[in-house]
């Protein structure tokens, strides 16, 4: 069983069967106690990557978005049975150079944080694998507004899309989340647990 915390605004915790953390994002206030084995940064943005909240394992892997796109090239990376394969993402205030997303996969079950983006071409490649978790930012302000999302929601065509990153002012707006139209839309509020 994997579970997931959505902490707030684009934050999250990941647990898997096997007892590995990893967070991704780290801003939201929540609850950061639970020694992580992987943080994710998927661009250096103050609302992304304050790492100095997260309680860390001696051994913890810090990946960040220079350590995904080195080369120019996304990479991909295995810590304690999870699998993270580093995406593009950006817009116009993201710089595609400087920002990634990720593909989580662990006991069989698959994660797909978008960071902070707009439409990409990528999307449309990732139908096929069937992605069982999409969590796409819907704010409108600095990343694409839900209707962009639920275009995006489509190509990717994940048993469950989640809208995140709601707000500029980092809260939750039901309202806005609950404009993404798509199949398997689900909305988890700050500081919910699910099963993926």
């Amino acid at each position: 069983m994997v579970e997931l915390l959505y902490l707030g605004h684009a934050s999250c915790r990941v647990v898997t069967g096997g007892g590995a953390v990893a967070y991704i994002d780290p801003f939201a206030e929540g609850d950061y106690s639970l020694p992580a084995d992987l943080v994710l940064i998927t661009h250096e943005h103050s609302d992304h990557n304050a790492l100095e909240k997260v309680t860390q394992k001696p051994d913890c892997t810090v990946i960040r978005a220079a350590d995904a796109l080195a080369g120019g090239q996304y990479h991909s990376f295995e810590v304690c049975g999870i699998h993270v394969q580093a995406v593009p993402a950006g817009n116009r205030n993201h710089d595609p150079k400087e920002c990634v997303g990720y593909i989580l996969t662990m006991d069989g079950k698959t994660l797909y944080h978008a960071g902070d983006t707009s439409t990409m071409p990528h999307m449309s490649v990732l139908a096929p694998r069937k992605l069982d978790w999409v969590l796409l930012p819907v704010d409108g302000v600095y990343n694409m507004d839900p209707e962009e999302a639920s275009t995006c929601a489509k190509r990717i065509g994940g048993r469950h899309t989640v809208p995140i990153h709601t707000d500029p002012s980092y809260q939750y707006d039901r309202a806005q989340a609950d404009k993404l139209r798509c199949p398997g839309k689900r909305l988890i509020g700050h500081g919910e647990t699910v099963e993926l």
